[in-house]
């Protein structure tokens, strides 16, 4: 149950608790708290939509319904494609402009022109990335005639809306952000719709923090110490999405029928190539690593346990028999939702309207991203393709070398504009590979002098150090949007297929169902083949056997049509058995623990004949069951512990079932073991640059080999990330690096050294032991001294922030905007994967971002849910209303047919030419 425990309830009582939130809010503000201002009722409720009567909307060439259902979300019918887009343009600003308008700011590097001179650094490492500009470059010189048009006709839609509209017309936060400044939103541009495109694909890029890690591991760890933190994926227990096929000899194309092919080219074994030159690289990729945590996560942190679950089942397995697909992406939680559902219908679908689709979408973005049409239904998890290398660059003043020659560096100028403050120029710099990210840190040190780098000397810039290069997939032009539209208007595997080609970035893993009862899976994506390495780590930018050589053509990338199993699972895991693949995807999938629970789901259900609903479809979506639990609670409960007071936390292990419900006080517990056994197993032993940030720990030095208790001296060191991307983050990684050390008792990794408080362990269940008392003392702190009275819900809790001024604004506005806590169920790498970083603390720091079931083919029986409501402004009362619902693993109806739709309309808004 949530904290705050806030229950739905009908519109009437919604906008009476609305009227009262408003209330409070003006009573405060007259009271002068936070700005000594006064503000109005009117002013909180200016920018409220307007969801009934008539509107005159330029440019429209027919009349266009906006239905709206109990919870504020939109429907809307025209009898045009680009009367739609505009349409969808006008609603979407309606209820989330100022969503949109910082997204835009973000995705071109201008926060600063919105929020002053302390996002001049995000700004700067934004515009060094320069997605902007390469989404300028998608629109002039690739996408097609109508995807302009409806880009186009969006952007319209939005501008209609902003047309005499200013300030608290436009949101609260307007005006709140004019106390600071004279900020004035511009018009909506085409190119603002396409960048966000370029923020997905950065929060989604696959391994890049792996490969930071493992060469800032370097500095304390040893490279056989570094494999045992990467394990290979456990194939023999976790399936991959695809368990059969491969290239056919004949053809050249994947087919799932053809003998698996020959994985030997799926890694070159050159990754290590770079390793001494990494090893001279650690303050630079310290320097990196830190100013990535700066930049807004907008899809969430990344790590091994988050993702996303989607899985379709065909129609012999449902009791519909109809296909049956569930989609939940696991992304950052914030307020509003990032996701927008709505229905955008031709009234008859043809030549000229060609959509009847609803779904979720992205406020400022055209379309629907997930959902289905009146043919097909389509879910999207995230693929993990590695896409990104980072290029150790040897300069000389404003040149760099490749091979034996020199090339002139590549430069541009960036002014950034400062609300309240001088502009600031920068210098973006660029090599072959891509932009000189290691150029936005102030903190580079000289370095590399010492590097042993194969046929290199030592480069001569910043005091013979290494500057860095990104190589990404996403800053090259692609065609991602118009597969967005040619999605929408799929009809069979065929057209999705097709529709997929286009999907470059960020590569996903996309699911499918039909009407005729077919269900399939496609990898795409612009992923790419390397001539050496195997992108773990960086590797020399100088030498050219490093390029990559082309991309793996789009017939040759796995897919499935109809399996025998009868069902496709996909949750992050492995694409494809790489011994059997010829192409490197990446090394660094999620392991498998959330898809392979989920398989084993859907396994014992119809097993022995039984059929799968729609609710044992939301009930998988809900489930608890920690895998971490079941692997290592036997061996907790093996240990004899002599204190009473750890013993008494230590029997409420006894006889749990391994799920994590809120009122589970077994499960905080657990969950507290677990932490603790990371930070003295693997945590206390990496470096600093992997360790949270202020905390502090006696080390040995970094030059020192010798055993943890021959040491005659430590050293000081404070962690310096971000608690919520810190290691050990208690991820399914980290469940595989236990399960291989976890029989052997005197393990290296079991040796934690001596507290002022506890005496040094050699042994797993000396460790074990010290942790379950860490644990102990630790929750006492935390839930009380009376262990009965213990949940972990109150432990994980989700507090909702709006990711401006909510995070970073007064503490009164904060207040206003942000809502919650919520107590929740799940856990790290659980189905339900309300994730938490276990190096940092038990927050929630991602979430299932939505939750959806769609019954193919009886659409009006599907069923969907949002974290948050329809609306972007604060004391609506669509801000929140959907969420406790979200919590309690509800889910609403998902009208869909003009009938249903009807039926569920309270508020129907007429916009006319």
């Amino acid at each position: 149950m949530p904290a705050n425990t806030t229950a739905s309830s009908p519109k009437k009582k919604k906008g009476r608790r609305a009227r009262l939130l408003v209330i409070v809010l003006v009573l405060a503000l007259v009271a002068g708290v936070g700005y000594g201002t006064y503000w109005s009722i009117s002013t909180v409720r200016a920018s409220f939509p307007q969801t009934t009567g008539t509107v005159k909307l330029d440019g429209l060439s027919g009349p266009v319904e906006v239905r709206r259902d109990n919870y504020g979300i939109p429907q809307i019918y025209a009898d045009s494609d680009q009367d739609l887009f505009r349409a969808q343009g006008f609603v979407q600003a309606q209820d989330r402009f100022w969503e949109m308008d910082v997204r835009r700011h973000m995705t071109a590097g201008r926060l600063s022109e919105m929020f002053g001179s302390g996002q001049v650094e995000t700004d700067a490492f934004l515009r060094t990335l320069g997605w902007r500009q390469v989404a300028q470059k998608e629109y002039d010189t690739l996408l097609t005639p109508a995807t302009k048009k409806y880009l186009q006709a969006y952007a319209d839609g939005v501008n209609a809306y902003l047309k005499g509209r200013e300030g608290k017309d436009l949101s609260v936060e307007y005006a709140a952000l004019a106390f600071s400044n004279d900020y004035k939103p511009e018009k909506w541009t085409p190119v603002d719709s396409v960048a966000w495109l370029k923020a997905m694909a950065w929060d989604l890029r696959g391994n890049m923090q792996d490969e930071i890690d493992r060469s800032l591991l370097t500095s304390r760890l040893s490279e056989k110490q570094i494999k045992d933190l990467y394990p290979a994926y456990p194939y023999d227990r976790n399936k991959p999405i695809v368990d059969r096929g491969g290239i056919d000899p004949v053809t050249g194309k994947f087919d799932p029928a053809a003998k698996p092919s020959d994985g030997s080219n799926g890694g070159s074994g050159g990754g290590n190539s770079a390793a001494g030159a990494a090893q001279g690289l650690n303050s630079q990729l310290s320097a990196l690593s830190k100013t990535l945590d700066t930049i807004p996560a907008l899809l969430g942190p990344s790590g091994s346990g988050i993702g996303s679950n989607s899985w379709v089942v065909s129609s012999r397995y449902t009791t519909t028999n109809k296909p049956m697909l569930a989609n939940d992406p696991h992304l950052a939680p914030s307020l509003p939702s990032l996701w927008y559902q709505m229905g955008l219908h031709c009234r008859t679908v043809s030549a000229t309207c060609q959509y009847d689709t609803a779904g979720y979408t992205f406020s400022g973005l055209p379309g629907v991203i997930i959902g289905h049409n009146q043919d097909i239904a389509w879910g999207f998890t995230n693929l993990g393709a590695d896409v990104t290398d980072l290029y150790l660059e040897k300069l000389s003043g404003d040149r760099y070398q490749v091979g034996n020659e020199e090339k002139a560096l590549t430069t541009r100028k960036e002014v950034i504009k400062v609300a309240g403050g001088s502009a600031k120029t920068i210098t973006v710099r660029s090599t072959g590979h891509g932009p000189l990210v290691s150029d936005r840190s102030n903190e580079l040190e000289k370095v590399g002098q010492k590097a042993p780098v194969p046929n290199a000397a030592p480069a001569p810039d910043r005091g013979a150090g290494y500057a860095v290069a990104l190589q990404w997939t996403a800053l090259q032009p692609g065609k991602s949007m118009d597969a967005v539209f040619e999605l929408n208007r799929a009809k069979d595997f065929n057209s999705f297929r097709a529709a997929a080609k286009n999907f470059e970035v960020p590569s996903q893993n996309l699911v499918y169902a039909d009407v005729k009862g077919h269900i399939g899976y496609q990898a795409p994506g612009k992923i790419p083949v390397r001539a050496e390495g195997d992108g773990t780590k960086p590797v020399p930018g100088w030498d050219p056997r490093y390029k990559w050589k082309r991309y793996i053509p789009f017939d040759e990338l796995p897919y499935e049509y109809d399996p025998d199993r009868g069902y496709i699972v996909t949750a992050n895991q492995s694409v494809i058995d790489a011994k059997k693949y010829p192409y490197l995807l990446t090394k660094d999938y999620a392991y498998g623990a959330r898809s392979q629970r989920i398989n084993d789901l859907i396994e014992s259900k119809i097993q022995g004949g039984g059929k799968i609903s729609t609710e044992d479809m939301r009930t998988m979506q809900m489930d608890n069951s920690s895998e971490i639990a079941k692997l290592l609670t036997p061996y907790l409960l093996k240990i004899d512990v002599s204190d009473s007071y750890v013993r008494e936390a230590q029997k409420m292990l006894e006889g749990w079932d391994y799920t994590q419900e809120p009122d589970s006080g077994a499960a905080a517990y657990f969950n507290g073991v677990w932490r603790n056994v990371l930070k003295l197993a693997f945590g206390n032993k990496l470096p600093k640059e992997l360790r949270v940030e202020g905390e502090c720990l006696n080390v040995r030095p970094a030059d020192s080999s010798a055993p943890d208790d021959q040491l005659s001296e430590r050293v000081r060191e404070c962690g310096q990330r971000d608690a919520e991307s810190a290691q050990p983050d208690g991820g399914d990684r980290w469940f595989e690096v236990v399960r291989r050390i976890l029989k052997d008792e005197n393990n290296q990794w079991w040796h934690s050294p001596a507290s002022r408080t506890d005496a040094a362990t050699t042994t797993r269940d000396q460790l074990l032991a010290r942790a379950m008392e860490d644990a102990r003392w630790e929750l006492t702190a935390e839930l009380g001294k009376d262990a009965s009275s213990w949940s972990w819900g109150r432990l994980h809790q989700l507090t909702l922030k709006n990711q401006t001024l909510g995070t970073e604004g007064p503490g009164f506005l904060q207040f206003v905007l942000n809502r919650g806590p919520w107590n929740l169920g799940g856990g790290e790498a659980a189905v339900n994967a309300t994730g938490w970083n276990a190096a940092g603390g038990y927050g929630v720091i991602w979430v299932p971002s939505m939750r959806m079931v769609v019954n193919v083919g009886d659409w009006d029986k599907s069923r969907w849910i949002n974290l948050t409501g329809a609306s972007g402004h604060a004391y609506s009362a669509h801000y929140t209303d959907q969420t406790d619902k979200w919590a309690n693993g509800e889910l609403l109806d998902w009208a869909y047919g003009e009938a249903a739709v009807k039926a569920k309309t309270v508020d129907t808004l007429k916009l006319t030419p």
